[in-house]
């Protein structure tokens, strides 16, 4: 009876992480349209090399994030281990690239409105968030129930960036503010939506959430301290 009863609650929280994967990368289509996936439409200036090589690693990151949840919903297990290691060496991608994009970035003085080397520390702070999430996650890839939900919010740490660039008056007045905000409301909705299921909160989403969450706030504090800024001289000589 338990058994049969499991199995549609089990299809459900499979299809979760389809339409939250959905989502996100939706998130990050509206939010670099302009700038990178439709600029020549848009009319906006050619990237460099490394932007595009950034852009290409990102994409494939949510592509491949996308792909895996529907394997697991199909419940074509095999491929999806087959493919996470695919994914573990395109995490050390994002990881190299992204890191290499937030230092040349602040070498060039590129910013979205703080000096650059203040803003420095969100891009790095995300990698280094991104590699605590996702190296977690794999150590417990054999523990479903915690690899998936760290695998989630590994990927809705990324947003962010994505949800600074969408067009909209409320992101544009105050933009490190609205990306973090929102963000965090995804992640908290993916929260409460599978504590509701389970009936009580999983630690990997409780430890998980908290420290994508709290990463915000803490790195603002972070910027512009002495230390901060003795590091990121440092880190673009």
């Amino acid at each position: 009876m338990s058994r049969t009863s499991s199995v549609p609650r089990e299809d459900i929280d499979r299809r979760f992480y389809s339409w939250a994967a959905a989502v996100a990368a939706v998130v990050v289509l509206l939010g670099f349209a302009r700038t990178y996936y439709l600029k020549t439409v848009f009319g906006a200036p050619e990237l460099p090399l490394l932007r595009h090589l950034h852009g290409l690693v990102m994409t494939s990151w949510f592509v491949l994030f996308i792909a895996q949840a529907r394997l697991v919903a199909a419940r074509r297990i095999e491929l999806h281990r087959r493919l996470g290691v695919v994914g573990a060496g395109l995490a050390v991608l994002i990881l190299a690239v992204g890191t290499t994009v937030a230092i040349d970035a602040a070498r060039r003085g590129s910013s979205p409105g703080p000096p650059p080397l203040v803003f420095m520390v969100i891009p790095l702070v995300d990698m280094a968030v991104f590699a605590v999430l996702v190296g977690t996650a794999l150590w417990f890839r054999r523990r479903t129930d915690i690899h998936r939900r760290l695998m989630l919010l590994a990927t809705l740490s990324l947003l962010p960036a994505a949800i600074a660039r969408i067009p909209l008056e409320l992101i544009r007045s105050s933009v490190v503010l609205a990306a973090f905000g929102l963000a965090d409301l995804f992640i908290l909705a993916c929260v409460a939506y599978d504590t509701f299921r389970a009936r009580r909160l999983h630690p990997a989403f409780g430890w998980g959430g908290l420290l994508v969450v709290a990463s915000h706030p803490l790195r603002l504090l972070l910027a512009g301290t002495a230390m901060w800024m003795r590091f990121a001289r440092w880190l673009v000589a």
